[in-house]
C-alpha cells in the first residue's frame, strides 16, 4: 500500500515545479503578460478587457486605503480613478515567484505619471491564479513606499 501512495504521489508531481525555486520559464512570461494586458487594458479605459483579466472574486486595496472586492467593483473603481487622475500608469514586473502549482504573485514597480513633475512612485503586488481560461489576477495590493525603519 506504501508503495502505491508513493508511485501515486510521484505521478502527481510530476511536471510541477518545486516551489520556492520560481516559476517556469512559461508561468513567468505567462504572468507578465496578464500584468502587462492589464495595464494596457487599463490604459485604454477598456472595461471588458480589464473584466477579462479578473477573477470573478478578485479584490483590490488601493493606496488611498480603499478596498474594493469583486470583479465589477474593480472595473468601475478602476475606470472611475482613471477618469480622475488620467495619469499614465505603468507596472515595471521585478520578480514572479510560485506560491502554488497554480498561484503566483508578481512583485513590481507602480508608477503614475500625470506631468513631468506629477509622478507617483508606488508598489505593486498582484496575486495571479491559473484558471483554465490562462493565468488571471485574483488580488491587487497597490503600496505607498514608507520610510525605512529605523
Amino acid at each position: 500500500m506504501k508503495r502505491l501512495a508513493t508511485a501515486c504521489l510521484l505521478i502527481a508531481c510530476i511536471g510541477v515545479p518545486a516551489l520556492g525555486q520560481g516559476p517556469t520559464k512559461e508561468d513567468d512570461a505567462a504572468v507578465r503578460e496578464v500584468v502587462r494586458r492589464y495595464v494596457e487594458a487599463r490604459e485604454a479605459r477598456d472595461a471588458q478587457a480589464v473584466e477579462a483579466l479578473l477573477t470573478p472574486d478578485a479584490d483590490q486595496l488601493v493606496s488611498d486605503g480603499t478596498w474594493r472586492r469583486g470583479r465589477e467593483s474593480l472595473v468601475q473603481g478602476m475606470l472611475e480613478s482613471s477618469r480622475k487622475n488620467p495619469a499614465k500608469r505603468t507596472i515595471d514586473v521585478e520578480s514572479v515567484r510560485l506560491l502554488a502549482p497554480d498561484v503566483a504573485i508578481a512583485d513590481g514597480r507602480y508608477t503614475q505619471v500625470a506631468a513631468a513633475t506629477d509622478v507617483r512612485a508606488m508598489w505593486t503586488t498582484i496575486v495571479a491564479r491559473r484558471t483554465p481560461e490562462g493565468w488571471k489576477i485574483a488580488a491587487i495590493r497597490n503600496m505607498l513606499p514608507a520610510a525605512p525603519a529605523k
